[in-house]
């Protein structure tokens, strides 16, 4: 019997394939194209190279097309829940289709750039990036090299692909769910700085619907981003001073959304009582805090699916030019916003 730690030599296709009394192309397909085996013998042969010890090279296989069977994703975040659920989809995604998913995190436009070369480097089928707004070398790196792009998050002005909502579609439905509630003087809340497109848009479009309803559009705070729960009791101290009568708030996440959720109860004011408060993302703490906050669910997971199955079409050659996919967005509408005031 074989000692922990003892060198035994590399483990094969070909022994996976005499263990598991199948072809090596067969073990071959089992990693690669999984739906070209049926299900029983798949299973079977991944058992045998789990006990063995094989892991698939995805890289060798793979040199004479010049492309892996890897897509590489950029992401700016693991603490927002929305990318949670989107890597999730991702992942999903790349399991059934027989990718294997790759993630590096990018807190700035050069360590996007950084990541994007990395994955050039690595020949990846493809690549996903969160957001449209990048450097120039790393947008002309990606003309040049051709390698097929999805911007998630994005509804429009692709470099290649893209698959999101309109943030401004959604920031113009929730003005009209409080407004439906009966709420009238409604504060937004924004954030400073150099944000993303994903965030600038959603003020011009709070400001015009509430111009439609004949509302005031004054009330507006931009928070620090970085603030998290803190941002909400900042936000809202500052537009009550503004005006004392505010009866709604749309926060730019959940997060910000349960911070100002806190702060109502140090003041004691009953929420949706006194103030409706609405959030963004639709995070786990939205649905288990109290109350519950209604918020825009951006549908997460099944941009990141899509953006998958929209890398892997191009990268089989079913797909070509630039395209754009619309997953949508709900406003899912929970206790925080109850119509009915004091």
């Amino acid at each position: 019997m074989t000692k922990c730690g003892e060198a035994t030599g590399p483990v094969t296709m070909q022994s996976v394939a005499k263990a598991a009394g199948v072809s090596p192309m067969t073990v071959s397909n089992t990693f690669k194209y999984p739906e070209r085996v049926q299900e029983e013998t798949r299973r079977r042969v991944r058992e045998v190279a789990a006990e063995l010890g094989y892991i698939p090279n995805h890289v060798a296989g793979n040199l004479a097309s010049g492309q892996s069977r890897v897509v590489g994703a950029v992401i700016p975040s693991i603490k927002n829940s929305s990318f949670y659920k989107y890597v999730r989809g991702m992942q999903d995604a790349a399991a059934e289709t027989g990718y294997e998913l790759v993630l590096k995190l990018a807190d700035t436009k050069r360590q996007e750039t950084a990541a994007i070369r990395t994955f050039i480097g690595l020949r990846v089928a493809g690549m996903t990036l969160v957001g449209n707004e990048h450097e120039d070398q790393a947008a002309d790196l990606l003309r040049k090299t051709g390698v097929p792009v999805v911007e998630a998050w994005v509804h429009r002005d692709p470099l290649d692909m893209a698959v999101g909502y309109s943030a401004a579609a959604a920031t113009r439905a929730m003005v009209d769910h409080l407004a439906a509630g009966g709420r009238r003087r409604m504060g937004f809340i924004g954030y400073a700085g150099d944000v993303a497109s994903r965030y600038t848009e959603r003020l011009p479009a709070f400001e015009e619907r509430m111009r439609q309803h004949g509302l005031d559009p004054g009330l507006c705070h931009l928070a620090d981003e970085a603030d998290g729960f803190g941002a909400g009791p900042k936000a809202l101290d500052a537009l009550h001073r503004m005006d004392g009568s505010i009866d709604a708030l749309l926060c730019p996440t959940d997060i910000v959304a349960a911070g100002v959720l806190f702060e109502c109860g140090r003041r004691g004011w009953s929420v949706p009582e006194r103030l409706a408060v609405a959030g963004w993302g639709d995070y786990e703490i939205a649905s288990e805090i109290s109350p519950q906050i209604t918020t825009v669910q951006p549908n997460a997971y099944e941009m990141g699916r899509t953006a998958i199955d929209m890398v892997v079409a191009r990268a089989a050659g079913l797909e070509s030019g630039t395209r754009l996919t619309d997953t949508g967005f709900e406003i899912i509408a929970r206790a925080s916003t109850a119509a009915g005031m004091e």
